[in-house]
């Protein structure tokens, strides 16, 4: 008998600081009206465009989110800072992903049944990385006490799907038997609080996926991941250009491409249609129908994309809660999103109903895993 690979636990970790989009808007308002009353003379010369303000109202139209969850509020709220405050730590201490990390992988693993020695192979993958090396996941490794190996991976805010597709494969290859995915992400830290455009998209959190092998959790309930499929193209509509080489160029540093920045209509118009066709597509592969999806658990992005990805999918406006949205609460999470509406949102699903986990970024990059309830 063939082995496939089942997701048998599931866990998440939400930082417990909460920022309200009023909350958010009194600190970048404050900011713009100091900056405005310091430059009002150019301004008023035409030499200089003053800077808009924003409001909670805007930031809900464009994009469905009311609040997100923050490793650090006093520093993104303070408007002579706007950034998390977030200390660096000893190299003898543990760091703050793997901290997170720690929180989800432990919830995932007690659902699941499965103690940390278990897990033959351990990867992280999210949009940013802590550092360059040691891995973060070997870190974790280490603190949790998981054998086997471990890796980072990084494909943006497609970085969770990416993940259990490379744990899905391991698993069926046989290089392992159960795999923990780890989804780490402080989008706080290379968010501009200052761009009006972008201030409001991101939130903390971090998410962990147990994958086990069919062969030693047939009993266990869970969702078997039926396929997966991944696709890339080169775009620079989202970018960020903070590394490494940044010391060897002083004449950048400091500027607003070192943090994350994006085309948001450009990526609307070419990254919806896209995700709706890799998604008929594989169902198409599958031999499914769209008509057999249960649920779309996708990126919480935005809220008009999701929409829109959901009805080019089922070809009408989802059912009530079949398309779950989780950003009004948590924003834009980048790789965890999708997880995050799996982790709260497939509890009811009954056996043998067929769901989609689905993420999509830049790169751009898509990843879509389609799963049965056992």
């Amino acid at each position: 008998m063939a082995v496939s690979a089942i997701i048998t636990g599931t866990g998440l970790y939400t930082p417990p600081n909460a920022i309200s989009n009023d909350e958010l808007v009194a600190s970048y308002n404050a900011w713009a009206q100091s900056e405005n009353a310091k430059n009002s003379v150019a301004i008023e010369a035409g030499e200089k465009e003053s800077i808009p303000e924003s409001s909670s109202a805007f930031i809900e139209k464009a994009s469905g989110i009311r609040s997100r969850y923050v490793m650090d509020k006093e520093g993104v709220l303070n408007p002579e800072r706007m950034i998390p405050r977030i200390p660096e730590r000893a190299d003898e201490e543990m760091s703050v992903q793997c901290e997170m990390a720690l929180s989800a992988a432990k919830e995932a693993l007690d659902k699941a049944g499965v103690e940390p020695g278990d897990i033959d192979f351990l990867v992280v993958g999210c949009s940013n990385l802590q550092r360059a090396y040691p891995a973060i996941s070997i870190e974790i490794q280490h603190y949790l006490g998981t054998s086997g190996y471990a890796y980072d991976m990084n494909v943006a805010c497609s970085s969770a799907t990416f993940a259990i597709k490379t744990a899905a494969d391991a698993i069926l290859s046989g290089s392992a038997k159960r795999v923990l995915v780890l989804n780490p992400e402080i989008t706080s830290a290379h968010l501009n609080f200052r761009d009006r455009d972008s201030h409001f998209i991101f939130g903390d959190a971090c998410t962990a996926v147990v994958i086990e092998a069919s062969d030693i959790a047939s009993e266990k309930e869970g969702f078997d991941i039926i396929g997966c499929k991944l696709w890339t193209q080169f775009s620079s509509n989202i970018r960020n250009n903070f590394g490494f080489l940044n010391r060897a160029d002083e004449s950048g540093e400091g500027n607003t491409d070192k943090l994350f920045v994006q085309n948001g209509r450009k990526v609307f118009k070419e990254v919806c249609p896209q995700v709706a066709s890799i998604i008929t597509g594989h169902l198409d592969e599958l031999r499914l129908s769209s008509d057999q999806l249960t649920r779309l658990w996708l990126h919480q992005a935005n809220l008009s994309m999701n929409q829109l990805i959901a009805r080019r999918v089922l070809g009408k406006d989802p059912e009530a809660g079949q398309a779950p949205v989780i950003l009004d609460e948590y924003a834009n999470t980048s790789s965890a999103g999708s997880v995050i509406a799996f982790h709260k949102y497939s509890a009811d699903l009954s056996a043998g109903d067929y769901g989609v986990i689905c993420s999509f970024g830049a790169g751009y990059s898509i990843g879509s895993v389609m799963v049965k309830k056992r």
